[in-house]
């Protein structure tokens, strides 16, 4: 290891052991096991000593399985099985957007204003799913669980990176919503008050209910009026504390970790989301790379590999040496290129699995497996019809596929590491199985504090 190698790895244990350390947030594309790697930071973290809760935003249920839990919701459940010798604990929970928008109203208003706001209908749908709900609420208990004070480390799982940038977004879109000219308008008589401002209602109504009733219908209107001038001394609140939770994300004790697979669209996500964080002023501890392949015999070149199988069988058993695909990744100088994308990159390890410590999460989970190399031997032809030769040749290939991949990996990460050289990166190697209770994410937290980087080289 040399000592450029060790400039750009990212240490973990580091991170979770220090005390000034409060909030980690886990982001990133798609499929690249978020959600793992939260959980996996949550258990080793707590059996380090901290007292953790691990906030995940996505609807998966994945954590709330893989650490024994029936099932998460809006309140920290405890985690059972975890070592507290070191004087940690762990608490998980999901977030309830609805519940949490619920309990806000029921906080800041009185019983006769709350009673009113929670059963008005357009409350209702907005709290239940209006466009960027969900992300301000995510801010909402971030900025709850910090302001108890009970845990000493916040682990928060977000959903993919384009709609955790809106998780960033919320409190300037929910400004932006609040100083909007039709909620003013809708504001207005309440600000008046008494008969003034039901004359003024009237007027103003005369002129819009019109076009508004043909736009949003008499009731809907009716009820958006209504739910404004309830909620209207609670507008500056909501806007402060979103402010606050965003001032929190820049401080120094927080530490963003964007999770990607070394793959060509994870990375660019990847890079694009490490960019915006950049521009935000958020502070990055790293990179996490999941599911990187290895071989313990990656002395054996690919090429050796194929050519020593057809010696093998002497041209006359499997495919010729020039016949293996190849799945090499083409990089252009100004970024990461697939000028192969679409091609079936048939027994690709690098495809996202079950079967890895970056399972993937959510809607957008993956079905494909990882090819277990003696799983696409036995299912090549049948090992007992052929010669010890053939044998010898079928698995030479398997290996020289198996080598290709970890090339066309490390040319993806290199590119990546190319372009931004200032991001510490974290490889962690994948599992053999799938990560479904602690045991596993104990693996995946141990594999991501002793991962070793390469050395950073130009890709060629």
């Amino acid at each position: 290891m040399n000592g450029l190698a060790d400039t750009y790895r990212l240490e973990m244990d580091p991170v979770l052991d220090d005390p000034a350390t409060r909030i980690v947030v886990c982001c990133g594309s798609g499929g690249v096991g978020k959600t793992t790697t939260a959980a996996a930071l949550g258990v080793r973290a707590a059996e380090r000593g901290r007292k953790v809760v691990v906030l995940t935003i996505d609807p998966a249920r994945r954590l709330a399985q893989s650490m024994g839990i029936e099932e998460l919701d809006n309140v920290p459940r405890k985690v059972e099985g975890v070592d507290g010798g070191a004087g940690g604990e762990l608490h998980a929970m999901m977030l309830d957007m609805k519940r949490t928008f619920d309990e806000i109203v029921e906080a800041h208003s009185d019983q006769e204003r709350a009673r009113a706001i929670l059963e008005n209908p357009f409350y209702q749908s907005l709290s239940a799913g209006f466009a960027g709900t969900q992300e301000y609420m995510a801010m909402e208990k971030l900025g709850q669980l910090r302001a108890r004070d009970e845990w000493d480390l916040i682990v928060v799982d977000t959903p993919p990176s384009r709609s955790a940038l809106d998780f960033l977004d919320a409190p300037s879109r929910l400004g932006s919503f609040l100083d909007g000219k039709f909620i003013k308008v809708l504001m207005a008589p309440a600000k008046i008050g008494g008969r003034a401002g039901m004359k003024f209602l009237g007027v103003g109504m005369s002129v819009m209910s019109g076009p508004l009733n043909k736009l949003m219908g008499a009731q809907l209107l009716r009820d958006v009026q209504t739910f404004v001038a309830a909620m209207d001394t609670m507008f500056g609140g909501f806007r402060t504390r979103a402010d606050a939770t965003y001032r929190l994300l820049q401080a120094p004790g927080t530490a963003f970790l964007v999770v990607a697979a070394p793959e060509r669209d994870a990375l660019r996500e990847a890079a694009y989301f490490i960019e915006r964080l950049a521009a935000d002023r958020m502070p990055l501890a790293g990179l996490v790379l999941n599911r990187v392949h290895g071989s313990g015999a990656d002395q054996l070149s690919a090429e050796r590999a194929l050519a020593a199988a057809e010696a093998l069988t002497d041209g006359s058993a499997g495919a010729p040496a020039d016949a293996a695909p190849d799945y090499t990744e083409n990089l252009a100088g100004s970024g990461i290129v697939d000028r192969d994308a679409g091609k079936p990159h048939l027994g690709d390890p690098s495809a996202p699995d079950s079967g890895s410590p970056t399972a993937t999460e959510g809607s957008q989970d993956s079905t494909t497996t990882v090819t277990d190399p003696t799983t696409a031997f036995t299912e090549a032809a049948d090992p007992i019809q052929a010669t010890p030769e053939q044998l010898a040749a079928r698995l030479l290939r398997l290996h020289a596929e198996r080598m290709r991949v970890l090339a066309r990996e490390r040319r993806t990460r290199d590119r990546f590491t190319t372009l931004h050289p200032e991001v510490p990166v974290a490889e962690v190697a994948a599992l053999p199985g799938d990560v479904h209770d602690l045991a596993g994410l104990r693996a995946v937290g141990e594999r991501l504090a002793t991962q070793s980087a390469s050395p950073r080289t130009a890709a060629s």
